[in-house]
């Protein structure tokens, strides 16, 4: 390890090897509160100190940085109080996620610093969603995203690098290559010689660097953070470092080979640092443990306080209302207003070229939605009226879109995804269920984002591109789901949608996009999410529906001339219970309808509910229509048979007749 001073001052240095003895000792208290069972996790950072330091003091202080596991020295050095790190290791009130999460996966607004979570490399995506915000504003930052060798194996790793490169994000990915994941050697990982060598086939510049050498990191992030703030593209760096201790303090590291150990031992990046001051004359012994004093007297106060804080104290109530920024919905629909004849494709259309002009901060992107306007040309004519600054064209990377609706938000962007087809959203699962709508009640970090799904069979498409995924989605707590039936109700609530700083997805079913015209008020009102609505009063049952179930339900109605009340729930999380039970009390008898399959469906979920709360008003038990449990079949005649339209009138006449 040679260490080059260059023209750095004696100030530097030192400032240097405080940054990385510093997490060390905090870590070998830290070490001991866990063996204690103070700490229920540790991820150790033992060895690889000065990748975090490196980077922290080569960048600008309102540069973001997303770390990972191993990355002390990052929230070390950002000088996030360590009394406030202690209580987040403990669990405690006082840490940055009030209890809710664990060890280092928080972020910090204040501090610029993102949040990861245990899906390794889903943060990748996010910092770049970040780093793009940042262009779109015309500020002059820098990101760093961190990983260790294992998560470049991650589908999100691959994602983030190619639109990083497509798109001239300025971004540093730093990979720590320490040899192994928890017990997988790097050679059981990739077959090439170093993780650098995936970068040509991205158009990235790379460079792999001894990621033990404090001095070398530090010049490296310095001069690549100053060249592509004048030059803005990604890097990727390759840091060649080794993780001393086991994944976390239950394991072990006895898969290790000892000579291992012992090579490494010997690039102690803080005995070789230290050595090379000594030699220089920048530190002697005195200030070695004068600096050591004053390091441990400030753990020992943090411990202190942290032992008075206390474990968190909650209610039913305080935890629910976690899940959501807090928002105000706007409900502003009038029916004497000035009205055009629209589809629904239209009125979306519409409604997003308004949401530019409303919000200078909106930015709508997907694959193919630029000059082609999108396959269903939802957004035809924005990009002329709008520019690339609003509307983009994205590479096939769904998860890599999604992860960068929440980076987007942590600059107070609004973005519109759009997906091609619903189907393909299953890419962006992880991004969804684990960014998005845990987000805000992890860290307080909402996603101001609007995922559009064009949704549904009816449509000849077969099993790829007609099938209906609400109720993945409807289980997970922190999203907001709408689906509307019309193109009234469309731009009422994809307003709202807008306007929710809150993550919301839009199913739009395919088959109504062009099917029926509405005469939709020219005024840009509002339809809060949650809000159901009666579209046909009756008497001797209940409809709760959604989607292409409207249409359905209100042929038949019409055509038997039936005193049946039908219910648009238009909104699915959260769903109107209150109007559901209302009406179901008044009918006695309901039935719940959709295009989805109905095992594990969001009928189940509602039925129960009115089994539950309506059981006294029932006539007849609650019944449920929907699909086949297999998937969309493309000929007609199949699909016919896999849609419940045939299967509603039988179900509703024997339902009339308890």
């Amino acid at each position: 390890m040679v260490f080059n001073r260059k023209n750095y001052s004696n100030e530097l240095l030192l400032n240097l090897y405080q940054s990385i003895l510093k997490p060390r000792l905090i870590e070998e208290r830290m070490i001991l509160l866990a063996r204690q069972g103070k700490i229920p996790k540790w991820f150790s950072a033992w060895g690889q100190e000065a990748i975090s330091a490196g980077i922290v003091l080569g960048l600008q202080s309102d540069d973001w940085i997303f770390p990972s596991h191993r990355n002390l020295g990052v929230f070390v050095n950002r000088n996030l109080p360590l009394e406030k790190l202690i209580s987040q290791w403990q669990g405690k009130q006082n840490g940055f996620s009030n209890g809710r999460e664990r060890s280092f996966h928080f972020g910090s607004k204040k501090h610029h610093i993102g949040a990861m979570i245990s899906h390794t490399a889903a943060h990748f995506p996010v910092a770049c969603g970040l780093a793009w915000g940042n262009i779109l504003q015309n500020k002059n930052r820098i990101t760093v995203a961190i990983c260790g060798d294992g998560a470049t194996s991650e589908g999100d790793f691959h994602e983030a690098l190619n639109i990083a490169s497509v798109w001239n994000l300025p971004i540093i990915f730093v990979v720590e290559n320490n040899g192994y994941g928890i017990s997988t050697e790097t050679k059981a990982q990739f077959n090439c010689n170093s993780i650098i060598d995936k970068a040509p086939g991205y158009g990235l510049d790379a460079l792999q660097i001894d990621g033990n050498n404090i001095l070398e990191m530090y010049e490296v992030i310095s001069q690549i953070s100053q060249n592509i703030r004048v030059n803005p593209r990604p890097v990727l760096i390759e840091a060649m470092t080794f993780r001393m201790r086991a994944h976390e303090e239950s394991a072990d590291n006895s898969f290790v080979p000892s000579e291992i150990l012992e090579k490494w031992a010997l690039k102690d990046p803080i005995v070789r640092f230290e050595k090379f001051l000594l030699d220089e004359f920048v530190i002697n012994s005195q200030t070695i443990t004068q600096i050591k004093t004053e390091i441990n007297t400030e753990i020992d106060k943090a411990i202190l306080i942290s032992d008075t804080d206390f474990y968190p104290v909650s209610s039913e109530k305080q935890e629910l209302e976690a899940m959501y920024m807090p928002h105000i919905q706007k409900e502003t629909y009038s029916e004497d207003s000035p009205t055009q004849r629209l589809r629904m494709i239209d009125s979306i259309r519409n409604t997003m070229d308004d949401g530019i002009e409303i919000n200078s901060n909106l930015v709508i992107y997907g694959q193919d939605i630029a000059k082609f306007g999108g396959i269903f040309k939802a957004t035809e004519g924005l990009f002329e009226k709008h520019g690339e600054n609003h509307i983009r064209n994205t590479p096939l990377c769904e998860s890599a879109l999604v992860g960068m609706a929440l980076g987007l938000s942590m600059v107070n962007q609004k973005s519109i995804v759009e997906i091609q087809f619903s189907d393909f959203v299953s890419n962006a699962f992880n991004q969804i269920i684990n960014n998005l709508a845990k987000s805000y009640y992890r860290w307080g970090q909402n996603a101001d984002t609007v995922i559009r799904l064009p949704t549904g069979a009816s449509v000849g498409a077969g099993p790829f591109h007609s099938q209906s995924l609400e109720a993945y989605f409807f289980h997970c707590a922190g999203l907001k789901i709408v689906y509307p039936s019309n193109a009234i109700d469309a731009k009422g609530l994809l307003n709202a949608a807008i306007d929710d700083p809150n993550p919301v997805l839009f199913f739009e079913h395919k088959a109504l996009y062009r099917s029926d015209y509405q005469d939709v008020s020219t005024d840009n009102y509002f339809i809060p999410i949650g809000k159901s609505k009666i579209i046909r009063k009756g008497n001797d049952a209940s409809i709760i529906t959604y989607g292409l179930g409207v249409k359905w339900a209100l042929d038949l109605c019409e055509s038997e001339n039936l005193d049946v009340e039908i219910i648009d729930l238009r909104s699915l999380s959260p769903w109107d219970k209150e109007a559901v039970f209302e009406s179901v009390e008044k009918t006695g008898k309901a039935l719940v309808l959709h295009e989805d399959t109905i095992t594990g469906s969001i009928s189940a979920e509602i039925s129960a509910c009115i089994s539950e709360h309506c059981f006294t008003f029932l006539d007849a038990p609650v019944a449920r229509v929907g699909s086949l449990d297999t998937p969309v079949p493309f000929a007609n005649v199949l699909e016919n048979q896999f849609l419940p339209v045939q299967r509603l009138k039988e179900k509703l006449n024997e339902l009339l007749k308890w």
